[in-house]
């Protein structure tokens, strides 16, 4: 039995956004985005098997991942062209990293007179 993978048109933005939220799960979509479809007890991030099986789920709902069986294994990718044609910059703008905040310097304390 296939798992369910929603119509992509019939996802709110607000749900792919709320999905990628998550720093598992954005570490997840990256791998893909790098290297393809993997089998899902590939990845780890350090976190338990029902925790990675609940991230891979948030994220095929949400219409970001597709999941393949092949006998007892699941392979999951990443629906990238889908996502592009609906959502156009997204993907890109999400998997590029952010450019570090610039430090901020603590207020100085006028001397004490």
């Amino acid at each position: 039995m296939e798992p369910h993978e929603p119509d992509l048109t019939a996802v709110p933005v607000t749900t792919v956004l709320a999905a990628l939220a998550d720093d598992v799960r954005l570490q997840i979509v990256r791998a893909l985005a790098e290297g393809g479809e993997f089998a899902c007890n590939t990845f780890e991030f350090g976190v338990s098997k029902a925790t990675r099986s609940h991230h891979l789920k948030v994220l095929r709902e949400a219409g970001l991942t597709r999941t393949r069986a092949a006998g007892t294994s699941r392979y999951v990718r990443l629906r990238r062209d889908e996502l592009e044609r609906l959502y156009p910059g997204l993907l890109n703008a999400v998997l590029t990293p952010a450019p570090p905040a610039p430090s901020r310097a603590a207020p100085s304390r006028p001397e004490p007179a």
